[in-house]
């Protein structure tokens, strides 16, 4: 009966990685850029939002409401400050300047706030230990909570890309900017609301992190990380993909957990791992096929 637990949170765990990785996957299946900046950015909108609650005493739900509009123009800015111009000197450029982006961060944050770690536990009563049992099955509110909003946020933005006017933009973009702009569509401003999209994802994300455990200056690293993997497993720019990827990477480091106290990380690393060598070995069958056929 453990491992049906250990499964039960790993699905759990697996759509916090889900909930993180969203606005990745959003911006890299649009734009094509990898955000280094990711894991960062959620750091610092929890930051905000623990700044909120500390100083003024505003619950971090009314303090997300707040954090999310001003994520979206941290993202808008991000565009036509960082990416849009880095990306006129070459494809790799916006991916150094997110990476320099997130050094600045780190250590800004780092030489406001300190070293201590800061959580947002404190401020939501009993939601972050509360739960649900059943039987050998234990299931945490905030978990839940977790769940649900990752799965709700995934679900809004497929449909939001495949039945709106603004989604078919933006899916225009993503497909081919040359011709979506001789159909009438702008777009570097499709461009710059993908980004306020996936910046709004990065708010929550950064908010349920801090709920859920604490937060230093450097922990936005590690949660990039935790997004990567959760984005390559499931699909580089597939957002049902991305929660498949987080799940699976949720269940095998809770699998990994209850085999061995260092499995956790490794566990989940190795899984990345074997899907990326797999992926690398269909790859190349198919290069082979291909150069065959034209031969």
């Amino acid at each position: 009966m453990i491992w049906i637990n250990q499964l039960s949170q790993g699905i759990l765990l697996g759509s916090y990685y889900a909930l993180l990785a969203c606005g990745l996957s959003f911006m890299f299946g649009v734009m094509r850029i990898i955000n280094l900046a990711h894991g960062s950015l959620a750091v610092a909108a929890a930051y905000g939002v623990w700044v909120l609650a500390d100083r003024f005493e505003i619950h971090p739900f009314m303090g997300l409401m707040l954090a999310v509009p001003v994520m979206g123009l941290v993202g808008w800015a991000l565009h036509y400050f960082v990416l849009e111009r880095s990306a006129k000197a070459g494809e790799l450029v916006p991916i150094l300047a997110t990476f320099g982006l997130a050094v600045v961060m780190d250590n800004s944050m780092f030489s406001i706030f300190g070293a201590d770690t800061r959580s947002l536990a404190n401020y939501i009563d009993t939601l972050a230990y509360d739960g649900i049992d059943l039987g050998p099955v234990t299931l945490g509110h905030l978990s839940l909570l977790t769940f649900v909003v990752s799965v709700g946020l995934l679900g809004s933005l497929h449909l939001m890309l495949k039945h709106t006017a603004l989604g078919r933009r933006i899916r225009a973009v993503a497909d081919d900017p040359a011709s979506a702009e001789l159909s009438g569509v702008n777009a570097k401003n499709a461009n710059a609301i993908a980004a306020a999209i996936a910046m709004m994802t990065v708010a929550v994300a950064g908010v349920f992190l801090a709920m859920r455990a604490t937060v230093d200056p450097y922990a936005g690293p590690p949660q990039l990380i935790f997004a990567f993997e959760a984005v390559m497993i499931g699909g580089a720019g597939s957002l049902w993909g991305t929660l498949l990827g987080g799940i699976a990477l949720g269940v095998a480091q809770s699998l990994g957990a209850q085999m061995h106290t260092q499995g956790f990380l490794i566990a989940g690393h190795v899984l990345f791992l074997v899907v990326l060598l797999a992926r690398m070995m269909l790859a190349g069958s198919s290069l082979k096929q291909f150069y065959k056929k034209s031969k």
